[in-house]
């Protein structure tokens, strides 16, 4: 099957990256452990994610994000579209997942063209990817109350700005701090 450029089709999904970080940036430690996320842990508290997930038709997740998730013991996107970007495509899917390798505009117009409205990206490397391609729409950012001095980063080495637009912040008593965020395309 031959794959359209992306331009060609209007319906390129929204893109959405929905993650937490450390107050100076981070999203998991340098071994990739997300531990620190239990210091806003509350009994049925979900900061909003159930509301967010219900909106999203598939999810693009980096391959990193993909093996801390599989260490989850349950698979946590159940009915949901899942494709992993990995140079690997020949691993075995274990939930129906799939397996891409190549250009995220190019697997985008492919959500599209399935119909795909809505996509979650996460991971530190395929959020920068999609920065700076401009092809996030929105982000929501919960800052977590801690410094964690080194780690992961929410979007390593963009070499560039990305300015983005503030739309709406939440506090919680935990001391998380929520931030929605629409990004301005340049």
């Amino acid at each position: 099957m031959m794959v359209a450029d992306i331009s060609e089709h209007p319906s390129t999904p929204r893109c959405s990256v929905y993650i937490a970080t450390s107050l100076d940036g981070f999203i998991a430690r340098e071994n990739g452990t997300i531990d620190w996320l239990k210091l806003v842990e509350s009994a049925g508290e979900d900061y909003g994610y159930k509301k967010f997930f219900a909106t999203v038709d598939a999810l693009v997740l980096g391959r990193k994000t993909y093996d801390t998730v599989l260490a989850f013991g349950t698979w946590p996107y159940e009915r949901k579209r899942c494709v992993v970007i990995t140079s690997d495509t020949s691993r075995i899917s274990r939930y129906g997942e799939e397996f891409f390798s190549g250009e995220l505009s190019v697997l985008l117009g492919r959500l599209g063209m399935d119909g795909v409205k809505r996509v979650y990206l996460d991971g530190g490397t395929l959020i920068g990817q999609a920065l700076r391609a401009n092809l996030v729409d929105d982000l929501t950012i919960s800052v977590i109350p801690i410094v964690l001095g080194e780690g992961t980063p929410l979007a390593p080495k963009l070499g560039r700005d990305v300015a983005l637009q503030l739309v709406e912040h939440r506090a919680f008593a935990s001391g998380l701090m929520q931030l929605d965020y629409i990004v301005k395309q340049s």
